[in-house]
């Protein structure tokens, strides 16, 4: 079986069992060994709000999937992980946009406000695929009230960029900016759209003091109203 038991168990009728969700603290280890390289603290609060998410089955949290923002780096890092939880294994390690509004290389407003062209903080649901004006896309749905509860009336949505491209980034300072999505490079925006589908938890942090105190998925908030 699998470190924190997240592996699929067969039960004694033969039948796939849920798989079952360790404390925070273990979570987290386990993240911190499949990506050396992100924020251990950033990563203790993803596995936070992953926990409390996860008791609210009307939800419809995929317990096997976790994806990580951590806009407190700027756009010319790789910002992004996708984790496959069951296998403890990184999937994904890539750069991600930020919107033109939030700032230039480094990621400073958040909004939750239509037409704003600013990117959102907190936890969202990856939903349902689309062909839309950016290719093969990927909804989101917030479940920050205050914070990113408009995600899917703004249409921020995953979906892949040709201004997502590092070589660029590293000649002008800065990647290219979305209108408030999370774009990514154009070569993995397919089999990273395809990981995440289907009820992914997607957390977007930044140190943002109001976010902080006022989430409901995150600390002695958590079992708060969500959406």
């Amino acid at each position: 079986m699998a470190l924190c038991g997240l592996a699929l168990a067969a039960s004694a009728g033969g039948a796939w069992a849920a798989p079952a969700t360790p404390p925070p603290a273990q979570l987290a280890d386990m993240l911190a060994r499949a990506a050396p390289g992100a924020d251990r603290k950033v990563l203790r609060l993803a596995a936070t709000a992953m926990t409390c998410a996860l008791r609210r089955p009307e939800l419809g949290i995929d317990p096997t999937r976790l994806s990580v923002i951590d806009y407190s780096r700027p756009s010319t890092e790789q910002r992004m992980w996708v984790f496959d939880l069951a296998r403890q294994k990184l999937l994904f390690e890539e750069w991600v946009a930020h919107g033109r509004n939030s700032g230039g290389n480094q990621t400073e407003h958040f909004s939750n406000r239509d037409g704003s062209f600013m990117s959102s903080l907190g936890a969202f649901t990856a939903r349902e695929t689309y062909m839309g004006g950016n290719g093969y896309s990927l909804r989101l749905e917030g479940l920050e009230p205050g914070f990113n509860d408009h995600a899917r009336d703004r249409a921020i949505v995953i979906h892949g960029a040709p201004y997502v491209n590092p070589t660029m980034a590293r000649l002008q300072g800065r990647l290219g900016r979305s209108l408030g999505c999370p774009a990514v490079r154009l070569s993995v925006a397919r089999p990273l759209i395809d990981s995440l589908r289907g009820g992914t938890l997607v957390f977007a942090y930044y140190p943002d003091k109001d976010w902080l105190a006022r989430s409901q998925l995150l600390g002695p908030n958590c079992g708060g109203s969500v959406g």
